[in-house]
């Protein structure tokens, strides 16, 4: 999946959904099942028109969906992520190894998720080594950056920056690979999203200090009615409320209007 030459206001916008562990076997069969129908019901997210789409869509289920989920959305221009991925294969036990998941079709992985760095130990150095043997496959890093506490947006987007920089050892070729995810680490979870003015300044000074070689997007109790709101942002990272798939189209259909019309955002909005 290219991500190079991606731009704020000109380049395609990235709509994603994880169901991390929400969702059960059956009903993550169906909830993929319902993401298909909902994008092929919008004709401008059509496979005919697909490398040119305005907007791309991925869907990010459990490892043991993988395989059925890439038969569900076979000929769609959904694109398949994994939640996680190996630095290697061999042996390491109980890992999923970024080779398998090429073969099973997924084009994007998760890496560096905030509940992966508390909950399971993995620092940067971890971070930057999955990101290498992803692109080593061909996939594309979904890499997640993020302050942990609440800070002020020069202080957040120079941590994000760090993270970044480390992820991928300064290499901008490794750089241009990726899609960023902005989830600053309180707004996970949270009633409300961060706000969108806090959002903005942080895209845009991670922007400046690393260019305009990849999308970045924002997670964080994202939903509808925030992606006009946000005309820094390539996209969002939606989360639990995309569960239901009909709010995913919500959101995708925003995000339609907004590349059609080709006016990202009110600037007024986006300082509420």
């Amino acid at each position: 999946m290219s991500t190079s030459g991606s731009s704020t206001g000109t380049g395609p916008l990235y709509i994603g959904v994880s169901t991390k562990m929400y969702l059960g076997y059956q009903a993550s069969l169906r909830w993929l099942s319902e993401v298909r129908s909902i994008v092929d019901d919008r004709p401008g997210l059509g496979m005919e028109s697909a490398k040119e789409s305005p907007v791309r869509v991925f869907a990010i289920p459990s490892f043991p969906v993988l395989e059925p989920a890439a038969r569900i959305l076979a000929g769609s221009p959904v694109l398949l992520g994994a939640q996680n991925c190996a630095w290697g294969d061999g042996p390491l036990t109980g890992e999923v190894s970024p080779g398998m998941l090429a073969e099973l079709g997924v084009s994007l992985v998760e890496i560096g998720h905030a509940e992966r760095r508390r909950l399971f130990g993995e620092d940067d150095a971890v971070v930057a080594r999955k990101v290498r043997a992803a692109v080593g496959h061909s996939l594309t890093p979904l890499l997640c950056i993020g302050e942990p506490d609440r800070l002020d947006a020069g202080a957040a987007a120079a941590f994000c920056v760090q993270q970044v920089r480390a992820a991928t050892d300064g290499d901008p070729a490794l750089l241009n690979r990726l899609v960023l995810a902005y989830e600053p680490v309180w707004a996970i979870g949270a009633q409300e999203p961060a706000p969108p003015h806090h959002v903005n300044a942080v895209l845009a000074q991670i922007r400046a200090a690393l260019g305009p070689a990849c999308p970045l997007i924002y997670g964080g109790s994202a939903g509808p009615g925030l992606l006009p709101r946000l005309p820094a942002a390539d996209g969002l990272f939606l989360g639990r409320f995309a569960h239901d798939a009909a709010n995913l189209g919500r959101v995708l259909d925003e995000a339609l209007l907004l590349r059609q019309t080709d006016a990202p955002a009110n600037s007024s909005s986006s300082r509420s």
